[in-house]
């Protein structure tokens, strides 16, 4: 048989082949060179072709095998950037952003239409406002590279809106090898500057605390009674008890204290040994990471006065925060031949202790001045166990995958507590004692999951193929979350002495008596609240990826899946939940088709539509307040919500014109049926932040991305000539759409289940909530083989976006919370060199260059500073030594 392969010259005749498929091929994996036209003898039989061969000798490893629009970050890239966590990382990739530094926005659109997988297997969530995983519990030191696909195939989730995140985590490698690592750090705004703090306990530095904070026996048994601890359920003798039980100095005092430095350390070590079952592989890695971030800013409210919008409270916020993070993996394999095994654990622990300040003119009390004190310690967990297997038969024409992973998140936030303020004729601040509050909260959240894969490869010539696939998946994700405010009532008023005083001293067991001070629990939706939550999805699928057609790469298939989700609010103390609870029950056939033509040498159109759905979020549904620590915002659910389904078109062009160097063109277009955006609505003088299902919402996008190589041997700087030197570059543009026409209706919490005119809520035409119309990144930097160093200065832009509607008032919209995230400019540098034959490796990194602060805001007639703040500049130092 005779081979060609086809330049960009063979353009025209690739596309004849069209016509007689049975006469042409493609093998994307040959590395034969471009046949010399000028050389080739010119007979009867060369001119006899059985096939032509596309060679895309350029096209790297994951794009060639990967049959959708997808990116890839591999150890390379996380090397470049430096980023320390997988959510940093992905902020450099062609249409994602990063929202709160922890949740991946794919497109523009929101966390909740994209899911992330740890190495094929869905993960819970320890937020209480999210069921997708925060990526910041990733340390990018245990990855070995994320995949991020943007256009759907049937072998993943239907939870498919923006794109699906699969990391995955390193392997065993085949030499030994182990590093360790330490690392020091500061920033501009925090760094040996007065913070605030409050002391907790004296383990607090390791993420741990010493039982200080557990819930005390006497107030763990009022809890479990059942019974609200209120005067009438207990005697004044029990309150007093319960009382006494809380801790009060460590948890409750603020002080100031200069703040240090950040730091951390990491090891990592892996090998391989033979045995008779095979090669065994183990790789472990670990990590410490403490730092500090004070934030110094202003929260404000705004309300209408004629046609334009003034603050009615303003706040002036001051902050302190240390986050000390752990994390450890495992991963042992066994591999044969024609088999793999591999079982994987991962536990990561974040803990934040924060001290904040907030102080102003208040609306509800006034507009006399409010100040706000606040000491919080929030531990967010997450373990993971994987065990997966590959195995191949038939000569390796049959393959067959699967895996089961347990997974566990939790977040606990005991002592969460707030005391108030107000002013004195003198000036001074005094306690408002209606206005002190204790919390304790705790959220569950559990997964079992598995799936199974069989695939068959059907020789179509002897350079095409088509491959088979089935697959069944399940996945049961249970939420349990339970929160209790408590609150220290004054039975007979307080002196001017004991307002006067300081905290620790007025809530001391002195002054907790029947007839002072007395412990109460709160209830309602905007007090305790607790809900059960779960989500079942079972799921089958068939696909087909075969080139039917010479040089056209066809995907088709189908995935099925049957879902049912659940929040059943639950009353504390056994009594009727004020909402029945919320069923949504669906069953959905999502059918895929990606079409891949490589019409030229290492250049390639894809196109791809699919039809895919997006669920409510745990959160969303539960009709129970919950205050938010991040913006200080109460949320609060809506049990109306239903499933958004979503139509996705893709297209893109690239070129991969040589090693490591590319040019890609796409377009995007989607299409939601009900989609979930986040509003604001006015309950009494209390602004709570609540979700409904705007009527329609369209999205359009361009993504333009390139990445080029320089080298200039002949210049006559040293400096240029010795180097490599990049440039890598991707904008997104993107323009949305919400409908919301005059006979369109949504059904919020505060109508109760009645519907309400959807332009109330969402104004017709206004951009999607989250979406940003311009993202861009770019990269520039050098490389030097022989000093062995790497540096790159990344700037990242993008524009602004809603995050959230604006409250109706008197029958009148107001604008949307408006965020503003700017340009961030990084600059990072790596070196290797030895020192007494030990390979040693040095990373500089600075963040934030250029002072963006982060700016969320409303704006008509006046700018209403929702939350504001200054982040600082950043710099660290790593120094990694390896064995």
């Amino acid at each position: 048989m005779k081979t060609l392969s086809l330049t960009l010259s063979g353009v025209l005749l690739a596309t004849s082949a069209l016509v007689a498929p049975a006469a042409f091929a493609q093998s994307p994996t040959t590395t034969q060179q471009p046949v010399d036209q000028a050389a080739a003898p010119q007979d009867e039989e060369s001119s006899t072709l059985d096939e032509i061969v596309v060679l895309g000798r350029n096209i790297p490893e994951p794009n060639r095998e990967s049959s959708e629009v997808a990116a890839f970050l591999t150890t390379e890239d996380l090397q470049r950037t430096g980023d320390s966590d997988a959510a940093g990382a992905l902020a450099r990739v062609t249409g994602l952003t990063v929202v709160d530094s922890r949740f991946v926005y794919v497109r523009g659109l929101g966390e909740r239409y994209s899911s992330a997988l740890l190495n094929g297997s869905p993960l819970p969530s320890p937020e209480p406002l999210q069921r997708v995983v925060p990526l910041d519990l990733f340390p990018s030191s245990i990855l070995a590279g994320v995949t991020v696909q943007k256009s759907y195939s049937p072998n993943y989730p239907g939870e498919f809106g923006g794109g699906v995140l699969d990391l995955e985590t390193i392997d065993a490698p085949s030499d030994s090898f182990f590093s360790f690592g330490a690392s020091v750090g500061g920033n501009t705004e925090t760094t040996n500057e007065e913070g605030l703090v409050y002391y907790g306990s004296d383990s607090d530095w390791t993420g741990f605390d010493d039982g200080t904070r557990d819930v005390p026996g006497p107030l763990a048994l009022a809890f479990e009674s059942g019974r609200q601890i209120t005067r009438g359920a207990y005697t004044p003798n029990e309150l007093e008890t319960i009382g006494h039980s809380l801790v009060n100095a460590p948890l409750r005092l603020l002080q100031r204290q200069t703040t240090p430095v950040d730091y951390g350390v990491e090891l990592a070590g892996g090998l391989s040994s033979d045995s008779r079952l095979g090669v065994l592989g183990l790789v472990v890695a670990a990590g410490y990471d403490n730092s500090w971030r004070q934030r110094a800013g202003f929260k404000e409210q705004g309300q209408f006065q004629g046609d334009v919008l003034v603050p009615v409270t303003s706040y002036a916020t001051e902050s302190n925060q240390n986050d000390v993070q752990l994390n450890l993996l495992t991963s042992l394999s066994l591999t044969r031949p024609d088999h793999e095994v591999k079982w994987t654990n991962l536990y990561v622990r974040n803990t934040t202790k924060e001290a904040r300040i907030e102080a102003g003119p208040d609306f509800d009390a006034g507009g006399s001045v409010i100040r706000n004190d606040y000491t919080e310690w929030f531990v967010r967990q997450l373990f993971t166990s994987q065990l997966a297997g590959e195995h191949w038969f038939r000569d390796g024409s049959v393959n067959l995958d699967w895996r089961v992973a347990w997974a566990k998140t939790s977040r606990e936030a005991p002592y969460e507590t707030r005391f108030q303020y107000g002013v004195n004729a003198a000036g001074d601040y005094i306690h408002n004692i209606q206005g002190n509050l204790i919390s304790f909260s705790e959220l569950d959240d559990d997964m079992l999951s598995g799936g199974v894969d069989l695939s068959y490869v059907l020789p179509l010539s002897d350079a095409r193929e088509a491959v088979f696939s089935v697959g069944v998946a399940s996945l049961d994700n249970s939420r349990e979350a339970e929160r209790r405010d408590l609150q220290f009532a004054a039975v007979n008023g307080l002196t001017d002495e004991q307002r006067e005083s300081r905290v620790d001293f007025l809530f001391s067991d002195f002054n907790i008596n029947p007839n002072t001070l007395e412990i109460r629990e709160i209830a309602g939706t905007n007090g305790a609240s607790a809900y059960d939550a779960d989500l079942r999805v079972d799921a089958a699928y068939a696909m087909v990826d075969a080139e039917f057609l010479p040089l056209v790469r066809t995907t088709l298939g189908v995935r099925y899946e049957d879902g049912e989700q659940s929040v059943t609010p639950r009353d504390l103390f056994g009594g009727a939940a004020p909402y029945a609870p919320t069923t949504i029950e669906e069953q959905y056939w999502l059918p895929s088709a990606t079409v891949t033509w490589n019409f030229a040498e290492d250049m390639q159109l894809r196109f791809g539509a699919s039809q895919t759905i997006g669920r409510p979020q745990f959160r969303e549904l539960a009709p129970q307040a919950y205050t938010d620590p991040e913006s200080d915002r109460t949320f609060i659910g809506n049990p109306y919500l239903v499933d958004t389904e979503i139509l996705n078109l893709d297209a893109r062009w690239e070129w991969y014109f040589a090693r490591q160097q590319y040019v890609t063109a796409g377009v995007f277009y989607k299409d939601m049926d009900r989609p979930v955006e986040s509003v604001v609505v006015d309950v009494g003088n209390t602004r709570q932040q609540s979700y409904l299902n705007a009527p329609q919402a369209r999205i359009f996008g361009v993504e333009l991305e390139a990445k080029k190589y320089w080298e200039f041997p002949d210049a006559g700087m040293s400096f240029i000539a010795d180097k490599r030197w990049l440039v890598q570059a991707n904008y997104t543009w993107s323009d949305s759409e919400v409908i919301a026409d005059a006979d369109d209706v949504v059904y919020d919490l505060s109508g109760g289940g009645a519907p309400s005119p959807a332009a109330f809520f969402v104004a017709d035409g206004s951009r999607l909530q989250g979406q940003s119309e311009h993202v861009a990144n770019l990269q520039f930097g050098w490389e030097d083989d022989v000093a062995r160093s790497q540096a790159t200065f990344i700037v990242n832009y993008v524009s602004e976006r809603i995050t959230a509607r604006g409250a109706g008032q008197g029958g009148v919209r107001e604008p949307d919370y408006v965020q503003e995230p700017g340009v961030f400019l990084d600059f990072v540098y790596r070196r290797d060199f030895d020192v007494m034959g030990r390979e040693l490796g040095l990373a500089l990194e600075f963040r934030n260059l250029l002072g963006t602060d982060f700016d969320e805001h409303q704006e008509l007639g006046n700018k209403i500073r929702i939350n504001s703040y200054d982040l600082g500049t950043s710099a660290s130092a790593r120094l990694t030594a390896r064995f």
